[in-house]
């Protein structure tokens, strides 16, 4: 039926366990590729070029950014990140269906370059497990909980203009639901318009 990918964008608060339930995702979803961003930042020990990040001095992102080759960037900590249109593009021709994680107003600035991205958000059932998680981790001070944790609310907030939601109370089932929702979106319709031209004009 459909050969093309799909362009799958996750967003969710801190807390809601998004990376969990994505690792849950790929390892069982054969189809689906992480989306390779753009870095002004230093490599990590171990990090290769090309398949943690594209590593690029800022002079190489600004004229990236020039020339219009992001789908969305942003400064975080004094450097540089974005998801550049020719590598998610070329994944998805190959039919390999591509997720992006990333705030809500990446997810956004994508939907706005890429309308057919499918876009999943990532909450717990109950704003105060977000508390408690940020609590578990045992990383952040008093301060950076209070902040993050309003920072979730006004997150939360941007969940209406998403197509699914996905509540995480188990990753495993968070991950069995994603896998729905891009089963469900290769099935739609406006997906397999050529097939459905194969139906009519094609060969019997």
């Amino acid at each position: 039926m459909q050969k093309k990918g799909l362009l799958i964008v996750v967003s969710g608060p801190s807390g809601a366990g998004k990376g969990t339930v994505l690792a849950h995702t790929v390892a069982n979803y054969s189809n689906l590729k992480y989306s390779v961003s753009v870095t002004t930042r230093a490599p990590r020990e171990g990090e290769i070029d090309g398949v943690n990040y594209f590593f690029k001095s800022v002079d190489e992102f600004n004229q990236m950014v020039e020339k219009e080759e992001f789908l969305e960037y942003k400064c975080v900590y004094g450097n540089y990140y974005g998801t550049p249109k020719a590598n998610v593009q070329s994944q998805i021709d190959k039919g390999f269906d591509v997720v992006l994680e990333i705030d809500t107003q990446g997810a956004l600035d994508v939907k706005n370059a890429y309308p057919d991205s499918v876009m999943i958000f990532i909450t717990p059932s109950k704003r105060s497990t977000i508390e408690q998680r940020l609590r578990g981790r045992c990383t952040d001070s008093e301060e950076q909980i209070i902040k993050r944790t309003q920072s979730a609310v006004d997150e939360i907030k941007q969940a209406v203009f998403y197509d699914y939601i996905v509540v995480n109370e188990d990753a495993q089932q968070g991950a069995m639901d994603i896998v729905a929702i891009i089963e469900a979106e290769k099935c739609k319709v406006k997906n397999n318009k050529k097939f459905i031209d194969n139906l009519i004009y094609g060969g019997k």
